[in-house]
């Protein structure tokens, strides 16, 4: 395994390369965030096939927007914030569009895993705005101030987002 002043030199090369049009290199950075960017999508989606759809569309957007990355924040930020970017403008157009998502069932179990699986079923059934907050704050660690930037609302608003969240997984989790 890489060090990380290894690995981040590694990753700035291969943004290089890749916006001088290597798209070896693209693939690399792809196959090194596809996971990562996958679970977020999935899961601020609550829906596996479009969250796959959504990633892809991140991809696809961060190649087109490849030259537009300056190294200001980590490579990994700049795909999280297209990918939420992807997701919030999808939620718009199904609301506008009067399109409800149908919510995907999980089986539970008694297990570790199983309990893994009821949290993963109750964020699905969390309120869009809540689960947003609730999979950016908790799941992937933004701070409010970072989550209220990408979702374009008031840090306190993220707070209470974050508090209602949690409040209707303990309901949920307790039935």
């Amino acid at each position: 395994m890489l060090a990380p002043m290894q690995t981040q030199t590694t990753e700035r090369q291969l943004i290089r390369s890749a916006k001088g049009g290597d798209v070896s290199a693209f693939e690399q950075l792809y196959r090194g965030n596809i996971d990562r960017i996958r679970a977020l999508c999935v899961r601020m989606t609550a829906d596996p096939g479009l969250g796959d759809d959504l990633c892809q569309r991140t991809f696809v957007k961060a190649w087109q927007q490849l030259h537009t990355f300056r190294g200001d924040s980590a490579w990994g930020t700049w795909l999280h914030r297209i990918a939420v970017t992807q997701v919030l403008m999808e939620q718009r157009s199904a609301s506008r569009r009067g399109r409800v998502l149908d919510l995907p069932v999980v089986a539970a179990s008694d297990s570790r895993e199983g309990a893994l699986l009821d949290l993963e079923k109750a964020m699905t059934r969390l309120p869009e705005r809540a689960r947003a907050v609730f999979v950016l704050h908790d799941v992937e660690g933004y701070r409010h101030a970072e989550v209220a930037d990408l979702l374009g609302v008031t840090v306190g608003t993220s707070k209470a987002q974050l508090h209602r969240a949690r409040k209707l997984l303990r309901e949920e989790l307790n039935r």
